[in-house]
């Protein structure tokens, strides 16, 4: 069983920094197995796909609208991947949740093939 937990989220002013972490717990993980994403689900809206990085770390996929302004990376000796968040704006605002999924990141940029989740960490961006 593969546990995700997030960390980092917080309180910004617009045009600030955070960075997020998702870290993979399990007796047996094979986290280099999976493909890694992350997920935002704003206030009475749908979650919606971020960005994902391949198991190798050597291909990413973000939103349009985030491009430019984060970076995802991992490494798979810390069990761990991270989302550089920066130039944020108010409507970054979100609950950002972590997936794994064993199949490609362009299949988890559509939103399926997700094998685990996160239970999110809250990102608010202040005007």
């Amino acid at each position: 069983q593969v546990q995700l937990v997030e960390s980092g989220g917080g309180l910004v002013q617009a045009g600030g920094s955070l960075r997020l972490s998702c870290a993979a717990f399990g007796r047996s993980v094979s986290f280099s197995s999976y493909a890694m994403g992350w997920f935002r689900q704003a206030p009475g809206k749908e979650r919606e796909f971020v960005a994902a990085i391949n198991w190798s770390g050597d291909g990413t996929s973000y939103t349009d609208s985030v491009k430019e302004r984060f970076t995802i990376s991992r490494d798979n000796a810390l069990k761990t991947v991270y989302l550089q968040m920066d130039s944020l704006k108010p409507e970054d605002t979100a609950v950002y949740y972590c997936a794994a999924s064993l199949l490609s990141i362009a299949l988890m940029s559509g939103g399926t093939g997700i094998s685990h989740w996160g239970k999110g960490t809250l990102v608010t961006v202040s005007s």
